[in-house]
């Protein structure tokens, strides 16, 4: 029990003291967590702990989308993505689809890691 609370407390302190980018960091890692649970759960045919995650991770992407700034062309781009995995995982959550879960998943990862990549890059012009 105090090794829950701690481990609670580390956590807050972990997000409370993140840079943005590595909040995002966090955000995306989050949403390929609950993505993989909703896939084990669609494999073990568990179809509310399946929907729970899914929706976890649709809150994310809206996340992600509600802080784009349009200003920039890019976020169009990213825009069309998120809007393109919100509807998949509708989809997925719809039909407990395994391959949609999957396909979104490879998203997710490709995303973080590239924002990973730029995190380096950014820290190795920045020193």
């Amino acid at each position: 029990m105090a090794f829950s609370r701690a481990y609670g407390q580390y956590n807050n302190s972990k997000i409370l003291t993140a840079s943005p980018a590595e909040l995002t960091l966090m955000l995306y890692e989050g949403a390929i967590k609950f993505c993989n649970i909703a896939i084990a759960a669609v494999e073990h045919k568990d179809v509310e702990k399946a929907h729970t995650n899914i929706q976890k991770t649709e809150h994310i992407i809206d996340y992600f989308r509600q802080t784009l700034d349009m200003k920039y062309p890019v976020a169009e781009d990213f825009e069309r993505v998120y809007s393109y995995l919100s509807q998949r995982l509708i989809e997925a959550n719809i039909k407990k689809d395994k391959e949609i879960l999957e396909e979104v998943n490879t998203h997710l990862r490709s995303m973080r890691d590239t924002w990973k990549e730029v995190m380096k890059r950014s820290k190795e012009q920045g020193a």
